[in-house]
C-alpha cells in the first residue's frame, strides 16, 4: 500500500507555517530534483547519484562536492535576503562576522545533511516521492514501527488493512520495539555527525518500505538541533509527532484535520539502551 499521500488537512497545515530559510532552501532543491529525478531525466539522474554519494560528509570538506546543486537554493536566498535587509555589519565587526559565518555553517550542514538523505531515499524509486509534506520524522519512524509489527505470522491472521481499521496497531505499545529503539538512539544522539549517521540507517529502512520524509521539515529540525537551547525543542517535535494518532489517508476532497497529540515523555538515553 502506498504511503505517499496526505490528507489535505496535513498539506495545509505544512504550507500554513512560516519556512525558515533552510527550510525553504531544501524544499526548492529536493522538490526540482524529485520530479526530475522520477521522469528519468538524464540530468536529474546524474545530479541525485553524486548528491548519493555525499551523504554522511560534511558540506564543502569533499572536493567531490564542489558545484553540487544541494546548495545553491541556499546560496541564492541569502543573496535576496541581504539585499533585502541591507545588512553590512558583518563585513565591518569581527565578532558580527564570526557569529554570521557560524550560523552559515550550521545552515549548509543542516541543508547538505537534508538533500543527501533525500538522495539517499529516492534512490531507484520512480513510481513514488519520497519528500512529501507533512510528513515530519516522528510520522515516517512510527508508519514504520507499526508496518513492522503488522505482519501476520499465518494466513488466518488478520490482514494489515483489518489490523489498522480495528486501531489496535495504534497503540503505541504495539509498534515494533526494535524501530522504537533505533528512533530513541537516533534521538539521544550527542552530535551532528553521529546524528547524521543514524539519520542515514533510518532513511534506508524508510526507503525499503516506501515511507516518505518531508524534507523541509528535517532541515529545520537539523539547523535547530545544532543550537544547544533548540535541541530539547527538535526532540520533543520528533517525540510528540511518533506518539501522535494519524488516521487513514483522507479521500481526495477531505478537509479534516489529524487527531491532536498525545503527551510524550522527551527521550532519554535509559531509553535508547546506552
Amino acid at each position: 500500500m502506498s504511503t505517499t499521500s496526505q490528507s489535505p488537512g496535513a498539506r495545509a497545515e505544512a504550507e500554513r507555517r512560516p519556512l525558515s530559510l533552510v527550510e525553504e532552501a531544501a524544499l526548492r532543491t529536493v522538490a526540482r530534483l524529485q520530479g526530475g529525478y522520477r521522469k528519468d531525466n538524464p540530468a536529474a539522474v546524474a545530479a541525485v547519484a553524486r548528491l548519493r554519494r555525499e551523504a554522511g560528509r560534511e558540506p564543502h570538506a569533499s572536493p567531490t562536492s564542489w558545484g553540487l546543486d544541494d546548495l545553491e537554493a541556499l546560496t541564492e536566498l541569502r543573496r535576496k535576503q541581504a539585499e533585502e535587509s541591507g545588512d553590512t555589519a558583518r563585513y565591518l565587526v569581527p565578532r558580527a562576522r564570526r557569529a554570521y559565518e557560524q550560523r552559515e555553517e550550521r545552515e549548509d550542514r543542516a541543508v547538505h545533511l537534508a538533500v543527501t538523505l533525500w538522495a539517499l531515499h529516492q534512490q531507484s524509486l520512480r513510481d513514488e516521492a519520497m519528500h512529501v509534506r507533512g510528513w515530519s520524522l516522528g510520522r515516517a519512524v512510527r508508519q514504520l514501527a507499526q508496518d513492522k509489527n503488522e505482519t501476520p505470522a499465518t494466513g488466518d491472521e488478520p490482514s494489515n488493512d483489518d489490523t489498522r481499521a480495528n486501531g489496535r496497531p495504534g497503540a503505541v505499545e504495539n509498534v515494533s520495539p526494535t524501530v522504537r529503539k533505533r528512533f530513541v538512539r537516533l534521538g539521544t544522539s550527542s552530535d551532528i555527525d553521529t546524528l547524521g549517521r543514524r539519520l542515514r540507517e533510518m532513511v534506508l529502512l524508510l526507503r525499503n518500505a516506501r515511507i516518505p520524509l518531508d524534507y523541509g521539515l528535517l532541515a529545520h529540525h537539523l539547523d535547530r538541533w545544532q543550537h544547544e537551547a533548540y535541541q530539547a525543542d527538535v526532540r520533543r517535535a520528533w517525540g510528540r509527532d511518533f506518539h501522535r494518532v494519524y488516521g487513514a489517508i483522507a479521500p481526495e476532497g477531505d478537509e479534516s484535520e489529524p487527531v491532536s497529540p498525545a503527551p510524550t515523555a522527551d527521550f532519554t538515553a535509559e531509553d535508547a539502551g546506552e
